[in-house]
């Protein structure tokens, strides 16, 4: 007849399950685990193979990259020297993962300082009385108004000597306005929520809010910010060492000028590589965020 379905009871059909509620997980899983569609898998699957390079460096090195070896100085890729030597006899392979780990360890600890204050910074400006509001925002204004770069050689003249801490902590101190902005717009949404009321009513404290309350319920929106700004930190640091002030893949590429006038490719190829490769993985990881996180505010 039209229009009629007849269920098909074939025994082959069938299926026969010890445990029924394993079974009925079991598919749910495999119905439910997909990827979300444009997922920066390329991008995490690269920048995962750069972060463990540079963590267990000490195994895949093949040169004290700290050694000078002029007899080996500007020696094109070999069977020794995988990615060549500079012009000091440094093994660049070597150099690679070990300036990696400082370049990484930088932008890491350095978004966790900013973001820290940014996140304090915020959530005060957010909770104050509009006059004390406005005053926060003109100086974060004012500050994003000085180049960056200018303020942290500033900074790192007056603290003195070059180290991957204190690079971290000027970097840090220097590039969270952004990110409390965000913070601040937030936490002005949900400050007259009924759960901030009472918990202010039995008697919590400012950084208890914070903690329990506000965190939470933006630190998704801020999420894109972080990732991007390890990215950025990384920059800056590269910028940092091509002048001279900086440890890392930046210093590499301080050889680039002589490099590029002798003809010697690899010396500033193969570490401007490695850092366009991680800093387009991060920025595409961010940008998934991004995209993501106003997705999700469309769909509300």
């Amino acid at each position: 007849m039209k229009g009629v379905r007849y269920l098909n009871l074939d025994i082959n059909n069938f299926e026969i399950v010890k445990d029924k509620e394993s079974f009925i997980e079991h598919k749910d899983i495999k119905k439910n685990f997909k990827l979300p569609k444009k997922f920066p898998i390329m991008s995490m699957v690269v920048l995962t193979i750069i972060i463990l390079g540079c963590l267990f460096s000490n195994i895949i090195m093949t040169h004290n990259p700290k050694f000078i070896d002029l007899a080996n100085s500007n020696v094109s890729p070999n069977s020794i020297f995988y990615f060549g030597a500079d012009s000091m006899g440094r093994d660049i392979f070597s150099d690679i993962w070990y300036g990696g780990r400082i370049s990484l360890f930088i932008g890491i600890f350095s978004t966790i300082i900013s973001t820290t204050f940014a996140i304090v910074y915020g959530s005060i400006s957010g909770m104050a009385p509009e006059w004390i509001d406005d005053l926060m925002m003109k100086a974060t204004e004012i500050l994003l108004s000085i180049p960056s770069i200018l303020i942290i050689i500033f900074v790192q003249a007056i603290i003195g000597g070059s180290n991957p801490v204190s690079i971290s902590i000027v970097i840090g101190l220097v590039s969270w306005m952004s990110i409390s902005k965000i913070v601040r717009s937030e936490v002005r949404q949900m400050r007259n929520s009924e759960y901030i009321l009472a918990a202010k009513i039995m008697g919590g404290k400012f950084f208890y809010i914070v903690k329990q309350h506000l965190v939470p319920n933006f630190i998704s929106s801020i999420m894109f910010m972080v990732v991007s700004n390890i990215g950025s930190a990384i920059a800056t640091e590269s910028t940092l060492s091509f002048l001279g002030i900086g440890l890392s893949w930046g210093s590499m590429l301080s050889l680039a000028q002589d490099a590029l006038l002798s003809n010697y490719w690899w010396i500033i190829l193969i570490p401007g590589l490695f850092l366009v490769v991680t800093l387009v993985s991060i920025a595409n990881i961010g940008n998934y965020l991004r995209r993501k996180n106003i997705k999700k505010y469309n769909n509300l």
